[in-house]
């Protein structure tokens, strides 16, 4: 497994090995000890699965606040996505500041978004399902979000006619936004 810093503190890329052959492939998805080797120390106690039928879907900014935050380890099952995550920890030096990475069924890369940030992503393809494991239930008292689009983060997301759900489209912008991250 080869686990890759992003700038923004605490995130990071993760590419699993992959032994492929004629048939198809295996990796190991996730391995807690190689993972605890690499300084990933997590204790994931649920899966999240999701299907995006079109191209286009934008699911996100959301996070929750403390003390019900969740670290997610995502990846993609099937199709594309590009990933997003904004650092909304109040005190950090890139607070928001976004990264935006492309995980997919062919990369089989994962993204490891840490507590205190804020998580979204739009599907590339048709059929683009997406699992993430959390390392927090979900908790709606604690359940907020981030508006898509909001002019002061600049997300270049990848699409002219964003398909969202009522909740996404209500979110506050960053400078509205409930945060109890430091």
């Amino acid at each position: 497994m080869k686990v890759t810093p992003l700038h923004l503190q605490g995130a990071c890329l993760i590419d699993p090995v992959v032994h492929g052959d004629s048939r198809g492939f295996f990796m190991e998805s996730y391995n807690e000890t190689m993972m605890n080797e690499q300084g990933i120390n997590f204790d994931f106690i649920q899966d999240n699965q999701s299907l995006s039928a079109e191209p286009g879907v934008i699911r996100g900014l959301h996070y929750q606040l403390n003390p019900k935050a969740q670290t997610k380890l995502i990846r993609v099952l099937t199709g594309a996505i590009y990933d997003v995550i904004v650092d909304v920890r109040q005190n950090s030096s890139t607070f928001g500041h976004w990264v935006g990475v492309i995980l997919s069924e062919h990369n089989q890369r994962q993204l490891l978004v840490p507590k205190g940030f804020a998580h979204g992503f739009c599907t590339l393809v048709p059929n683009t399902q997406v699992m993430y494991k959390v390392d927090e239930y979900y908790s709606p008292e604690n359940d907020r979000g981030i508006l898509w689009n909001d002019p002061a983060l600049g997300i270049d997301w990848p699409t002219s006619k964003p398909i969202l759900s009522d909740k996404d489209k209500l979110h506050p912008l960053l400078q509205d936004a409930e945060l109890n991250f430091e």
